[in-house]
Parts: C-alpha cells; sequence; structure tokens
C-alpha cells in the first residue's frame, strides 16, 4: 500500500514517454503482452539462476520493465480515449499471470521452501482477487493492506539486488527467500484486512 500511494506521483512522469509511446502507432493492449513477456522470462530466469547471481540480477530487472510497462498501459488508453472494460479486463488476468510467474519462478529456483512458495502465491491470489471482488459489489477497486502488487514488485526487484551484492543465506534463507516469506505473510494479512474492510462496507 506504501508505493501504491505513490502511483499519481509516478504516473506524471511517466505520462510523457506513454503518450510518446501511444504517437508511434503502439496500442495500449501490444504493451499489456510485452510485460506479460516479461514476467514469464524473469520467472524462467529465476527459476535457473541458482548458481548465477547476476542472472538474478537480469531477473529482477525485467521484473522492473513488467512493473514500468503495467502502468504505461493504462495511461496510454486513457490518453487514447479508449480505456474500456474489455481493457481494464485484459489488464487484471494479465497481472495476475505476471505475479504467478515470477513468484513461482522464485520458489521453484529453490530460493525457499515449496510450502512457503505456495502459501505465497495463494495469498497474493487471494489479495488481489479481494480488491476486484469488491469493484463487482460496486464498492470501487480497493488498494487497502499492508502490502499491494506495487509493493511485492519493489520487495522483488530489492531483493534481486541484494542477492547480486550478497548471495548467502542468512538463518536458512538468502534475500530472496526472506522475501518470499515476507510477501507470503504479509499477503494473508492484506488479505484479511480488505475482508474486514468489504464486510464493514456492506453493513453499512
Amino acid at each position: 500500500m506504501t508505493f501504491n500511494a505513490l502511483r499519481p506521483l509516478a504516473s506524471k512522469f511517466l505520462e510523457p514517454v506513454a503518450k510518446t509511446t501511444a504517437n508511434a502507432g503502439i496500442s495500449p493492449d501490444t504493451v499489456s503482452l510485452l510485460s506479460l513477456a516479461f514476467a514469464a522470462l524473469s520467472g524462467i530466469m529465476y527459476y535457473y539462476s541458482r548458481s548465477d547471481p547476476l542472472i538474478v540480477l537480469v531477473a529482477g530487472l525485467l521484473v522492473a520493465l513488467n512493473s514500468f510497462l503495467d502502468a504505461m498501459d493504462g495511461l496510454m488508453a486513457r490518453y487514447l480515449e479508449i480505456a474500456s472494460p474489455r481493457g481494464d479486463f485484459l489488464d487484471h488476468v494479465i497481472d495476475r499471470y505476471s505475479d504467478v510467474f515470477i513468484i513461482c519462478g522464485i520458489f521453484f529456483g529453490g530460493y525457499v521452501y515449496w510450502q512457503i512458495g505456495v502459501v505465497a502465491i495463494v495469498g497474493v491470489l487471494l489479495t488481489s482477487y479481494l480488491g476486484t471482488q469488491a469493484q463487482a459489489l460496486h464498492l470501487g477497486r480497493y488498494y487497502g493492506g499492508i502490502i499491494g502488487r506495487a509493493d511485492r514488485l519493489v520487495l522483488i526487484m530489492l531483493a534481486s539486488l541484494v542477492y547480486f551484492i550478497y548471495p548467502y543465506q542468512v538463518y536458512g534463507f538468502s534475500s530472496l527467500g526472506w522475501m518470499i516469506l515476507i510477501i507470503a505473510i504479509g499477503s494473508h494479512i492484506t488479505a484479511l484486512q480488505r475482508i474486514a474492510h468489504i464486510w464493514k462496507q456492506l453493513g453499512e
């Protein structure tokens, strides 16, 4: 939630790039699909990176590109005045697949016990579902909670950089392992926060 609050500020820096890209004839859907490709490639690189911290760093950069393009597509659609429920739906689907590719790539790569990885991905998907469920119940899209998607992506990028600098374990986990553990716990706390918020709103 911390980094999601910075979205308006980030948009100001991204808008010129989004306009230039849109004026070049590139569609928002193309940008969305490209973001998915970067997420998939990132997951593959995390999976095969165990013996090479440089590959982890590159995977982290691919996550950054995924995040950048994910922010771009919506700005482009609004600039071109073609924003639609269909585009919003595609964006949410791609975001969920991107989450799965990135997080599963890390825990299948052996950076954390697979049981913790499963708890993490379930928490991430449940958190995202609750955000859109609030919208489906006409309560508005809800981004509340301690760890939203923007926070997760920043954590993953930072953990990748730390792993590149110090690829060793501390109390049983490397920086990537600890990051997945934090996401596992934080996502379920976020889910509970969103459940409480939606339940309260429905009762009013």
